[in-house]
């Protein structure tokens, strides 16, 4: 029998298995958020902001009065409050308005920590000597970022009170009036992602990060060799953290650094992980969070009990030729895998074209035409160039090949006027 549910925000991919699970979906997206393969998938798209609650139940309500939903779900940060608040008032099972905001706001994530081995010095602060008076206490670096942000936008590393001062202004310029600072973690980072089930959580698989020098992802991994080598310890500290928040169900992405002293957490959210990560996982694992985020939440297949084991490797890089105007794309057909070109003016969200080559164990995708502007990438919104994803026999080998291409795409630039 064919069930209805809402889905709030999110990227195509998170309702691609809709039609082959016999499940209609009710999108809530804004209007400026609409990607041409969401109608496909959908009954019906309507346009609300999606962190605003009272708007999305103005728009579900009467559709629930016609033909109930069993859920209304999201895999959208920025949409997870907002969703649980709806469900809540249309008396629909989920998870709770406090597990939501316990992982969308970073000072309660780091508040609902007990364990010792995970726990990191941080505060909320307001202003720029709060602040400096954290460094000073920390006796070192210190990360000081928007309690709610994502992107990695306005992240900043403190090492010093004149650099308080200025980190404190660009918060404030961005509409910033709080933010969370804590000890700067030294290391490389991975996430576990995972998938939960009446309260039962399951990694799925782990990612490796290649950050830039503004600490943004511009590149993957998958399975992370580095994360393999504290499975245990990443697996009991993501349950219990997951199990502090009271997260009972859907898919759920959690950061950590390896330091010295082991994994200790980073941050986590309620929602698949972006920048390609969930289709990295299917390619080296096998499964997909984007069918058990209908397939598993609805009832309509088991989570398994045991987490997959790897079948290979898979690795993703985002193009980053040099900041300035575009003046040549140079002739990538030569690199031997499929090449898309988006097309100038197309509107493009997300990763683009990422479902049209998941059969292709190496394709690359251009997003930039002659004449556009390069940005530096500050923020992963500045991601926006294109990108190389492989599979290969582990994650090692995919990760070579990916930057074998990444470097063979020629898209030469010239300084901005």
């Amino acid at each position: 029998m064919t069930v209805r549910v809402a889905v709030v925000g999110g990227r195509a991919h998170a309702v691609m298995y809709a039609r082959e699970l016999d499940v209609d979906v009710v999108l809530v997206h804004g209007a400026d958020q609409h990607e041409p393969a969401f109608d496909a998938f959908c009954e019906r798209i309507v346009h609300a902001d999606i962190t605003d609650a009272d708007a999305i139940f103005d728009v579900l309500a009467p559709l629930h009065a016609q033909r109930p939903f069993v859920r209304v779900i999201t895999t959208s940060e920025d949409g997870a409050v907002a969703t649980a608040v709806v469900a809540e008032r249309l008396g629909l099972s989920g998870n709770s308005v406090e597990s939501a905001r316990a992982l969308k706001d970073k000072a309660l994530t780091r508040a609902a920590i007990r364990d010792d081995a995970a726990a990191v010095r941080y505060e909320a602060v307001h202003s720029a000597d709060e602040l400096v008076a954290f460094q000073a206490a920390v006796g070192g670096p210190v990360v000081v970022k928007p309690t709610d942000g994502t992107a990695s936008a306005n992240v900043h590393v403190v090492r010093e009170p004149a650099q308080a001062a200025v980190a404190w202004e660009r918060l404030d310029a961005a509409g910033r009036t709080a933010a969370i600072a804590e000890e700067f973690l030294e290391g490389p980072v991975i996430s576990v992602e995972s998938f939960s089930s009446e309260g039962r959580h399951l990694v799925l698989g782990y990612t490796e990060y290649i950050l830039n020098r503004n600490l943004v992802e511009v590149g993957f991994k998958v399975p992370s060799p580095l994360a393999l080598a504290h499975d245990e310890e990443l697996r009991r500290q993501t349950a219990a953290l997951l199990d502090a928040v009271g997260l009972l169900e859907g898919p759920s992405h959690t950061e950590f650094v390896i330091t010295e002293r082991g994994p200790r957490l980073l941050e986590s959210h309620s929602r698949m992980a972006g920048g390609g990560v969930p289709e990295l996982v299917r390619r080296a694992y096998g499964r997909h969070q984007s069918r058990w985020f209908l397939s598993v939440t609805l009832g309509l297949e088991k989570l398994p009990h045991e987490s997959p084991t790897p079948i290979g490797g898979s690795a993703l890089r985002f193009l980053e030729p040099a900041p300035g105007i575009v003046a040549d794309l140079g002739d990538a057909t030569v690199l031997g895998v499929p090449v898309t070109r988006i097309p100038r003016g197309e509107t493009v969200i997300g990763i683009p074209r990422l479902e049209d080559v998941m059969d292709q164990p190496a394709a690359v995708v251009i997003q930039v035409s002659e004449g556009d502007e390069v940005p530096e990438i500050q923020i992963g919104w500045d991601r926006r160039m294109g990108y190389v994803v492989v599979s290969d026999r582990d994650a090692e080998a995919a990760a070579r090949r990916c930057k074998e291409l990444h470097d063979a795409v020629r898209i030469r630039t010239v300084p901005a006027a």
